[in-house]
């Protein structure tokens, strides 16, 4: 489509996030569906795979801007992790372990089923257990849903992200061994990248608390600095070649662990987060391809159905233990749905290290188109029905 279009490629970008934002308030308005579930669609019309506008998310410097958009959500996240909670609460610790665990054996069992076994299996699994802090938290903030089940979904969101990028890393590793041949190959792209990825973050979360204590501003508006130096965090990561996810994870959970009351900064890091979080979706959408998402049909609709399945088990049977009702573990599980900007992010991490997965994954490209569209819905529908929502009327 560009080639009939007298304009560049470097404006279909900004072009794409105004039909987005434009088509996701309409949308939003009239049936109430999160917006986010519209800005990725439009993304999967509007990619390279399908009308053509849009060109390939890995071409420019438009990953880049994502990755940003994502460390934004990704600290904001982290920032409202209570590690004291986790550790008093061992319960919910171990609900979040044990699911996370049954996810990624029943979803191999799954897939192997259907022949997709080794490594390839092994990243499906690990993908799987997931659950995007993006979508969970745009869906908390533009329903202004507080109460137990938001917590718990945070939280357990957070344990599945912790896990599922840990051993996604480790399997990365080991397939560039086996492709390579190389031990050091193996350990920079798994262990290598865990550990610089963390320290960064860590590092971030010391220093910046202290230079804008020393300016004298941490106790004004704290979103545009803080949102400077996510933002800065995520193009180290890129430029070394590291996750940005854990990165910013590591920075928000240092800074909230040192108590640093960051209570001026606006949710969503104001207009700033909302435009780049529009971008972010888009990219998601734009980043699948159809022949791809055709292909991977079946096996993804039983990807999900035992993803779905053991998130949901674990979440209940915990419950009661874990200080809550059955009736909130079950919504809890049916709110901790999303996976998609979590499983992009990885995947085009690994594409920077020059290992490019996702035609070998076909059935994660239906998955996450899937979930990119019914995640934020379901986790909605959940957090309504435990009565912790509070979204303003629209006007």
């Amino acid at each position: 489509m560009t080639e009939f279009l007298p304009i560049s490629t470097g404006f279909v970008w900004p072009l794409a996030v105004a039909i987005a934002w434009v088509l996701g308030e309409i949308v939003h308005r009239s049936t109430n569906l999160p917006r986010i579930s519209v800005y990725s669609l439009t993304g999967v019309v509007l990619s390279y795979a399908q009308t053509g506008m849009l060109p390939r998310p890995s071409e420019g410097e438009i990953t880049l801007i994502a990755n940003m958009a994502f460390g934004l959500i990704l600290f904001e996240f982290a920032y409202r992790i209570n590690l004291r909670w986790l550790r008093l609460n061992w319960w919910l610790a171990a609900s979040g372990l044990a699911e996370s665990v049954a996810t990624f054996v029943l979803v191999y069992i799954v897939v192997g089923m259907f022949g997709i076994t080794g490594l390839p299996g092994l990243l499906i699994a690990a993908l799987a257990v997931s659950t995007s802090p993006a979508e969970v938290l745009r869906v908390v903030n533009e329903q202004r849903s507080s109460g137990q089940v938001t917590e718990r979904v945070l939280h357990l969101a957070a344990l599945n992200c912790l896990f599922a990028v840990f051993i996604f890393n480790l399997i990365v590793g080991l397939w560039s061994f086996q492709h390579s041949g190389s031990v050091w190959s193996a350990v920079s792209n798994s262990l290598l990248v865990l550990a610089a990825s963390g320290a960064l973050g860590v590092a971030f979360g010391y220093a910046v608390p202290v230079l804008l204590r020393k300016l004298g501003i941490l106790a004004q508006d704290a979103t545009l600095a803080f949102s400077i130096a996510v933002i800065l965090l995520a193009a180290l990561a890129q430029a070394f070649k590291i996750s940005p996810i854990l990165a910013t994870l590591g920075f928000g959970l240092m800074v909230r662990h040192r108590r640093e009351a960051l209570s001026p900064a606006q949710r969503n890091f104001g207009a700033l987060g909302d435009l780049l979080t529009v971008l972010l979706f888009v990219f998601i959408g734009a980043s699948l391809a159809w022949p791809s998402i055709v292909a991977g049909a079946d096996i993804a609709l039983a990807l999900l159905g035992a993803r779905f399945l053991s998130k949901l088990a674990g979440a209940t049977l915990f419950a009661r233990f874990s200080g809550t009702t059955w009736r909130k573990g079950l919504l809890t599980g049916v709110a901790m749905s999303p996976m998609s900007v979590l499983v992009i992010g990885l995947m085009v991490q690994t594409r920077s290290m020059g290992i490019d997965l996702m035609d070998q994954l076909a059935p994660l490209a239906t998955a996450t188109l899937l979930l990119a569209i019914f995640g934020p819905v379901l986790t909605q529908l959940a957090l309504k029905f435990a009565g912790e929502t509070s979204e303003p009327q629209e006007k």
